[in-house]
């Protein structure tokens, strides 16, 4: 769906974040090897930075797609401080600790896409930090049992105290007690963060705006199937069926 100008820089930030958050997350390196790597990635946006040519096949398409659309390095940054906030911090205490992450591990790649447009709108940063942001605590959703395989629970610890629930039912797929309640309180506040960024997808135009108003519209698919089924995340995770895609695309086009 992309203009044929942008697949190579979209490519390039996205062979970028893909291979550091599997860095962050995939096989069976101890800690302390992860954040090595990391550490070279950060290096290697040092040496962009400093006008200095890379080797590194990952970041020789990104130094290029950088110099040629004046891409800022803070968002790229920040992805790997997310990335290496994972292989750290396992839990978060509250909302706003998930949502300090949330700006560093999805906001970037939103704001990097208007940048690409040349797109500096603040209102539109904001609109796509917004949907970002909610796109975001919709995969944390989506995946609370597959992240807590890897031993990390992104539901806010305060939030579960609150409604008397613990990581015994997590790690048993139990759904009893005010389990419902206290996913449904997720799942609205990632409807209205969504839906506070929704109208970039009518003010953008063109392709972007239609690939826009799909993930929109995806994401508010997705909620509605976890709303309908607060203990689908234990047995059957949410996805976007093809007749799911087929009403989207019909929706985003007209």
């Amino acid at each position: 769906m992309l203009p044929k100008r942008l697949r190579q820089p979209v490519e390039a930030i996205y062979r970028f974040a893909r291979s550091a958050d599997d860095i962050a997350d995939e096989g069976d390196a101890p800690a302390v090897t992860r954040l090595q790597q990391l550490a070279v990635y950060h290096a290697e946006l040092d040496r962009i930075e400093r006008g200095e040519p890379s080797q590194h096949p990952v970041f020789v398409p990104l130094a290029a797609a950088i110099r040629d659309y004046a891409l800022p390095l803070s968002p790229f940054r920040d992805l790997l401080s997310a990335f290496a906030q994972d292989v750290e911090k396992t839990r978060y205490a509250d909302f706003g600790e998930i949502m300090d992450y949330c700006r560093r591990s999805a906001n970037p790649v939103g704001r990097l896409m208007l940048h690409l447009y040349g797109d500096h709108d603040p209102r539109h940063l904001a609109y796509s930090d917004a949907i970002c942001s909610s796109l975001q605590l919709i995969n944390f959703l989506q995946d609370i049992a597959v992240d807590y395989r890897k031993d990390r629970i992104y539901l806010p610890q305060d939030e579960l105290a609150a409604y008397h629930l613990d990581e015994t039912q997590i790690a048993q797929g139990n759904t009893h007690g005010l389990w419902h309640m206290m996913m449904h309180k997720q799942i609205e506040r990632a409807r209205k963060l969504l839906q506070a960024g929704a109208p970039l997808g009518r003010q953008l135009k063109g392709r972007i705006g239609l690939e826009l108003r799909l993930t929109i519209l995806g994401g508010e698919t997705i909620l509605r199937k976890l709303h309908a089924d607060p203990a689908c995340v234990f047995n059957n995770r949410p996805v976007l069926s093809k007749k799911d895609w087929i009403v989207l695309l019909g929706r985003g086009l007209f």
